[in-house]
């Protein structure tokens, strides 16, 4: 329960989402991360976000009355002879005002419980934060990025969860 007591809930994002998330991401991204600044203007984040990312679907937001707090995006790979296809955390932002409030709990814990093993994420490795909070999780560190793989050109940690 944040903010006006009632109960947080986890569902399924909607394209009349899409504004909310993107000012999420924007917000989390400037405040959380600014070390990295953001590869795209503001407006193609935005419409990345409502022409791509939610249309690929794996992606679930937590509200309290209908108000967007946070949300997360997921993925699994196509599975390939011999190798388990990991699925991945592509996104968890949350609203700047909400972090350490449960909320990025509730929305991994949701993403978790529907996907198979292993998952995998990356983040940056400056963001000591985002580290903290997955490797309490019971995330581990497998491999560190130099940044020439993301376009911010920052040096990243890749995570797995077994």
């Amino acid at each position: 329960m944040i903010g006006t007591g009632t109960p947080i809930k986890i569902r399924a994002a909607n394209p009349g989402d899409a504004a909310r998330i993107a000012d999420i991401y924007l917000a989390s991204r400037r405040t959380h991360v600014a070390f990295a600044p953001l590869a795209h203007p503001d407006d193609d984040v935005r419409a990345w976000i409502a022409t791509v990312l939610l249309p690929a679907g794996g992606v679930t937001v937590a509200v309290e009355q209908e108000h967007v707090l946070g949300f997360c995006a997921t993925s699994v790979e196509a599975p390939s002879p011999g190798r388990a296809a990991p699925a991945w955390i592509d996104h968890l932002y949350l609203d700047p005002d909400v972090v350490g409030q449960g909320i990025g709990r509730a929305l991994l814990v949701a993403a978790l419980r529907d996907l198979p093993r292993p998952v995998r994420l990356y983040t940056f490795a400056q963001n000591t934060g985002a580290r903290r909070f997955y490797e309490r999780h019971g995330f581990v560190a497998i491999e560190f990025g130099d940044g020439s793989g993301n376009e911010e050109g920052c040096p990243d940690v890749l995570y797995e969860l077994r």
